[in-house]
């Protein structure tokens, strides 16, 4: 098929380049022209403005978008509105919130766009691994589209979810999950790292020991037995950990269905608290320790107990 992709990052950029391999035609255009560039180097039919992807695919044409969530799939899709004609197909492959396909897709209906959401993970691995994608939509255009999915995907790596919003609710969850299960790894490191075992474990060796028939076994661990190989102890790295996102959303979704999600939620409170380097509530902590117990206390300025 011909196709747009819409955003070279990480992600987009590797996707073109997996779909030119799998003899897909990929018209590129990204906002700055260096990586559009770069991408029609490895056989990409380049654009530098939106208003020119009209001319360049056939119809029904495909845009697939690869942007950050929020302010920019709007602007994009705004435009792509008023470029685009009645019966072309808009694909938001981003970290996207499932409320806001709702809303996207009633105004692309407005002009007889088809809209899809495309939950997409696999990071910079999906490249050589391929990526797993969770598609919300018309099934009709869900299955219009395989072959796109079928090229980026593992085999069995994509799936029908529902109607707009589902691909990326599912891919909300998903990350929510991923949460939970760092936070358990990280504990669980944490824990051998403190224990009197610590100076003579070699945690690559545990990561990939686990991995072997474990019930704990993942892609993850192999990730964190890679992380082990480059820094034993992860010296290097601040104990600093953003979020994107995903992770509020899916608390967010547990309060508004009323469904217990104790672990999700602590995971996420836990990379917030990951973000600062003195807490106040600790302090608050530590005093109250002292007050009714008399317990001592860490000076701040002299870093010494009192």
């Amino acid at each position: 098929m011909k196709l747009a992709i819409v955003g070279l990052g990480r992600m987009g950029m590797n996707m073109a380049r997996r779909l030119i391999r799998g003899g897909h035609q990929v018209v590129a255009y990204n906002r700055t022209s260096k990586k559009t560039d770069t991408i029609v180097e490895e056989g990409a039919i380049g654009v530098y403005a939106l208003s020119e992807l009209k001319e360049k695919l056939p119809a029904p044409r495909v845009v697939w978008l690869m942007l950050p969530a929020g302010p920019a799939v709007d602007d994009h899709i705004g435009q792509l509105k008023g470029i685009l004609s009645p019966g072309d197909i808009v694909i938001d492959g981003g970290n996207t919130y499932y409320k806001d396909d709702l809303r996207r897709a009633e105004l692309l209906a407005e002009r007889d766009i088809q809209y899809m959401d495309a939950g997409v993970s696999g990071g910079i691995w999906g490249l050589e691994i391929g990526y797993c994608l969770m598609v919300g939509g018309n099934k009709k255009i869900y299955q219009y589209l395989e072959p796109i999915f079928e090229t980026l995907a593992p085999k069995d790596g994509y799936l029908y979810c529902g109607a707009n919003g589902a691909g990326h609710f599912v891919k909300m969850v998903h990350n929510g999950i991923e949460y939970g299960m760092m936070q358990a790894y990280g504990e669980g490191f944490e824990i051998l790292e403190a224990s009197p075992y610590s100076e003579s474990l070699n945690y690559a060796e545990v990561a990939h020991l686990w991995n072997q028939g474990s019930v704990v076994r993942s892609w993850l661990l192999e990730l964190a037995e890679a992380a082990f190989n480059k820094d034993a102890r992860l010296t290097d790295i601040l104990g600093y950990v953003e979020d994107s996102g995903e992770g509020r959303w899916t608390v967010a979704q547990a309060v508004e269905s009323g469904v217990p999600a104790p672990v999700i939620t602590l995971s996420l409170m836990q990379r917030f608290r990951s973000r600062e380097t003195e807490s106040f509530s600790d302090k608050v902590l530590a005093a109250l320790r002292r007050e009714f117990g008399g317990h001592a206390v860490v000076k701040a300025d002299k870093k010494e107990k009192s």
